[in-house]
């Protein structure tokens, strides 16, 4: 069995890449990394010094052209603020559509990939991080059940039956994949969730208060936090 793990150096793909090294071992997976024009590049730093730890091959695309004309927040073409609140407070106010950190399919299109190198590499599985959080109604429907669900079906099909799509934490929340990360030992100091790109997380976008709120349900310190 060899996995290729969808990898931002965030806290939920570095589970992910945990759980595959634990499963197929570290020479049967593969990182693969997408810049795609956003603000800061800490999380593909972290990737970077990640896939070390794990000892895994990390293959890395630039696909930043393809998002720019799109106006989401987190791009460095938008001058716009990143909010600095829930994603429930952001859905609220966004009647029904998805918020302005969601990049357009942008899963979609890195699955797309995943599913294209998956078959050059002779891996048999593709793997993401999405979880019920993300989804969080449709503020960033490209992590939804359903979602995953037509994909699955699609790549499934779309590569001659002989990939296969995971996304073990679709019907969990952050706080499970936090609790299996503890068990995995995952290096979450070397992680990297915040929208921002400062020396520490702002503590304030949706991505930190969701981090925050993980952590603090498994009865553990972030150790991205000083004391």
């Amino acid at each position: 069995m060899k996995k290729i793990v969808l990898f931002s150096g965030g806290l939920d793909s570095t589970t992910c890449l945990a759980k595959a090294v634990s499963e197929c071992g570290s020479e049967n997976v593969i990182a693969m990394s997408m810049y795609y024009g956003q603000k800061h590049e800490k999380e593909i730093d972290c990737a970077k010094k990640l896939v070390e730890y794990y000892k895994v091959k990390h293959i890395q695309y630039d696909l930043s052209k393809i998002f720019e004309t799109s106006d989401c927040t987190l791009l460095k073409r938008n001058d716009a603020e990143i909010p600095e609140e829930s994603y429930a407070a952001q859905m609220e106010k966004a009647d029904g559509k998805p918020v302005s950190t969601y990049v357009p399919f942008r899963n979609g299109l890195f699955l797309s990939v995943a599913a294209s190198v998956a078959l050059a590499e002779g891996a048999d599985v593709i793997m993401y991080g999405a979880h019920k959080d993300d989804a969080a109604g449709s503020a960033y429907p490209d992590c939804s059940e359903l979602f995953c669900l037509l994909m699955k079906n699609a790549i499934y099909e779309g590569t001659g039956k002989q990939i296969k799509l995971e996304a073990p934490y679709i019907n969990k929340n952050k706080a499970d994949i936090v609790a299996d990360g503890l068990k995995l030992n995952v290096p979450y100091e070397l992680t990297w969730s915040c929208y921002e790109g400062g020396d520490h997380p702002c503590g304030k976008c949706g991505t930190c208060i969701d981090r925050q709120k993980a952590f603090e349900e498994n009865g553990v310190k972030d150790p991205l936090y000083d004391d």
